[in-house]
């Protein structure tokens, strides 16, 4: 209705390159030294979400700037504290179910499947004789029969 137009008397603590940023430097109390990339293969690039990508409103229509500022603020400091609460709580219960699951998965394959699968590979070539003259003993007399009987059948004089 014309108010996001208007220009306010107050200005915003934060510049927009700080605002859209993490809050992990202004709650980080560690060295200002690089930390290591955590995800140097980018498998988690989907998870990176700012606030705009959640909340995005339409040129239409506007909040307050204020309302939009707060509410990125808190959208980005909840997200980075529950974030930080639940690995807390559950990082070390779940990579330790992920290692057993893992190690299960690695013993079963190394252990079970493959040298089953190898010993049907060894054993195939030797199957597949067979089974080619199980097929021409049997099967081939049946289905050439089979195919010389119905050759005979004439469609041409079934009326529709």
């Amino acid at each position: 209705m014309g108010l996001e137009n208007e220009k306010s008397e107050t200005s915003v603590i934060m510049s927009e390159d700080e605002f859209t940023r993490s809050f992990e430097p202004f709650l980080n109390t560690k060295s200002s030294r690089a930390l290591p990339d955590r995800d140097p293969r980018d498998i988690n690039a989907h998870l990176k979400i700012s606030f705009e990508d959640v909340i995005a409103e339409p040129n239409a229509i506007h909040s307050f700037d204020k309302v939009w500022v707060g509410s990125s603020a808190g959208f980005e400091l909840i997200k980075y504290l529950s974030y930080r609460a639940l690995t807390t709580l559950l990082a070390v219960p779940l990579s330790f179910v992920a290692g057993l699951l893992f190690a299960l998965l690695s013993c079963v394959h190394i252990w079970v499947l493959m040298p089953g699968l190898k010993s049907c590979l060894l054993v195939l070539p030797s199957l597949q004789k067979v089974w080619d003259s199980l097929l021409d003993t049997f099967v081939a007399p049946l289905s050439q029969s089979a195919g010389k009987c119905l050759s005979t059948i004439d469609m041409k004089g079934i009326p529709n």
